[in-house]
């Protein structure tokens, strides 16, 4: 983004500064350098001078409409955008971004739904601080790289802002504890919008599992399996920050997509929680070798290197025993996949390809397929608004998060994801670098919840 004028870059500056006070120390730090080899300083268990977590799940005033301010409208955020105009009781009144044009795009959309042309933010990377401060908004919702996941929602929070991101919500522990610190002293919400939660599939086990078809559940497997070299190499996009992440950091860099629903099925922060982990992660050649196919000699493509392991499998372990397996595998030609398995004493789903086993009714020692299950176990929530979001964003999945989350508002709920959750799956990710640069070392996870996740009671199975 071009410089502003004096003026504006002082007032930028300041802001950032003012935020930085805020407890902002160290964004990016995994950016900065990752974890070192060796490093294996204990995790901070809790941020000093936190006093007791909610004893009950926070829930806000109910609203009648929701005025939404939304930063970074690249890819996925003109899916949310699309989303929200299609929601009752919905204003989008602000869009930020540092493109401008992407700004007005939005806000063209914005007016041929039949509202009102919200205010545009692009004036730099910080201008989402100005929204927040200037703007009448009940929730700031942000699809911006990584880095700014954080600041955003703080941004938000310290204004009076209700506060959602994309995923992960957080990168660094220090960033996981600053979110909760900041919804709880300004009794916010700050959700991460983890949509796998809400697919098909997902939610038919889901479920299932409160159906006590599978038994006690006692193991699950998550994982996120994609090949993005093209998209890491992009020039646009994504390309334009993500690749750097591989440069610097060794670990499950995105959690959350396979981990997430599992962990719902498991009550995680609603009767358990996880409580250490181990990881281990393989060599890294598959940028490498990306850069050597696709890039003349002498580009500066090829002369990058790389130190995430193409392969990192991770496994946690919960209070209450249970097991988890996660992986990340994002720079290796595969076929897409989430694995997605849930095992528990009466038999088990496993995804890619989805499949069922339930003991006395499926034939013995062989698979069903889950298609033959969807008639009797498909959640309340896919019958009653799977059409709506046909065609826009991951199969519906993104329509129902985004209706979820304006829902919850809109009557005064708790929401069905909370910070608790946000900050947990996300703590993963430095977690397992941690881990990684200690030859495997188990690491145990911050309790978030303070021991409030013994009372918490479990999600229920919500209706449109």
């Amino acid at each position: 983004m071009d410089r502003e004028n004096d003026s504006e870059t002082s007032r930028n500056e300041l802001t950032r500064r003012d935020l930085i006070k805020l407890g902002l120390v160290g964004v990016g730090a995994a950016m900065a350098g990752g974890c070192a080899p060796g490093a294996a300083a204990p995790v901070t268990p809790r941020r000093r001078g936190l006093g007791p977590a909610p004893a009950e799940p926070f829930a806000a005033p109910p609203m009648e409409i929701v005025r939404i301010g939304f930063v970074g409208v690249g890819g996925m955020g003109t899916v949310h955008c699309e989303n929200l105009l299609n929601i009752e009781g919905v204003r989008l009144t602000a869009i930020g971004d540092i493109v401008e044009e992407k700004v007005r795009k939005i806000q063209d959309m914005v007016v041929e739904a039949g509202q009102p042309r919200p205010t545009g933010y692009f004036r730099g990377e910080w201008d989402f601080v100005r929204m927040c401060e200037e703007e009448d908004l009940d929730l700031v919702f942000n699809a911006t790289p990584w880095r700014w996941h954080v600041p955003v929602c703080l941004a938000a929070m310290t204004n009076g802002k209700h506060a959602a991101t994309e995923v992960p919500a957080a990168v660094t522990i220090d960033e996981c504890w600053q979110l909760v610190e900041a919804a709880e002293k300004y009794q916010k919400h700050c959700v991460m919008m983890e949509n796998v939660n809400y697919g098909r599939w997902e939610m038919m086990v889901f479920n299932m599992v409160r159906q006590g078809m599978f038994g006690e559940i006692l193991h699950g497997e998550g994982g996120y399996l994609h090949d993005l070299r093209d998209i890491k190499f992009s020039s646009e996009g994504e390309g334009l920050w993500r690749r750097a992440h591989s440069m610097k950091r060794n670990g499950n860099l995105y959690p959350t997509h396979g981990l997430g629903p599992v962990a719902n099925c498991m009550d995680v922060n609603r009767g358990d929680r996880f409580e250490y982990l181990v990881s281990v992660s393989s060599p890294s050649r598959g940028l490498q070798l990306y850069a050597q196919e696709h890039f003349p000699a002498g580009s500066s493509q090829r002369q990058e290197s790389f130190v995430l392991g193409d392969v990192n499998v991770s496994l946690i372990k919960t209070a209450k025993g249970r097991t988890i397996f996660v992986s990340h595998d994002t720079n290796l030609p595969r076929p897409y996949s989430r694995i997605h398995l849930v095992q528990g004493t009466k038999g088990l789903f496993q995804g890619y390809p989805n499949r069922v086993h339930i003991e006395g009714r499926s034939p013995g020692h062989r698979w069903e397929e889950a298609e033959d299950y969807l008639e009797e176990f498909e959640h309340p929530l896919w019958k009653a608004l799977g059409r709506r979001g046909e065609g826009v964003g991951h199969g519906g999945m993104d329509y129902l998060e985004d209706y979820r989350l304006i829902k919850c508002l809109r009557e005064g709920l708790p929401t069905d994801m909370n910070v608790y959750d946000a900050v947990a799956l996300s703590a993963v990710s430095e977690l397992s670098e941690r881990s990684v640069a200690s030859r495997s070392r188990p690491f145990d996870f911050p309790d978030f919840t303070r021991g409030r996740w013994e009372a918490y009671p479990p999600l229920g199975i919500v209706q449109a």
